[in-house]
């Protein structure tokens, strides 16, 4: 995989050590991360008793040469509304943030890594497994 995209659950597990997960990051060109998630995960710093060192950690992970950050676009806002459409006709509704992320991981091309199964419904997103 040339392009991954992790979602909140893939870099909490890489965190922990999840071996599969650090090869598919090691064999990546470009890891990104969503905006979106850098949100979920810096609420979740907020609710625990490990605010500064999860805070280091991650700028950490940010500043490395094969990382990037993406940011929201008109392209991602029209993606959002296509496949927000299609899953609400098809009765298979997504938390909002995830259908944000699916979003950029169809605008970028890239794959989503992610450990959450209702990403299946998403029509056009490439999926890690």
């Amino acid at each position: 995989m040339k392009k991954i995209l992790l979602d909140t659950n893939a870099y909490a597990a890489f965190l922990s050590g999840d071996k599969v997960l650090l090869d598919t990051i090691s064999r990546a060109d470009t890891v990104c991360m969503s905006v979106i998630v850098l949100g979920e995960l810096y609420a979740g710093f907020r609710g625990g008793n490990k605010l500064i060192e999860n805070e280091k950690i991650l700028r950490e992970f940010l500043t490395k040469p094969s990382v990037s950050v993406l940011l929201l676009s008109l392209e991602t806002a029209q993606i959002f509304g296509e496949v927000k459409d299609v899953l609400k006709r098809a009765g298979t509704p997504i938390p909002i943030n995830d259908i944000w992320l699916a979003a950029q991981a169809i605008e970028n091309g890239g794959v989503l890594v992610s450990y959450d199964d209702h990403f299946r419904c998403v029509p056009g997103l490439r999926l890690w497994t």
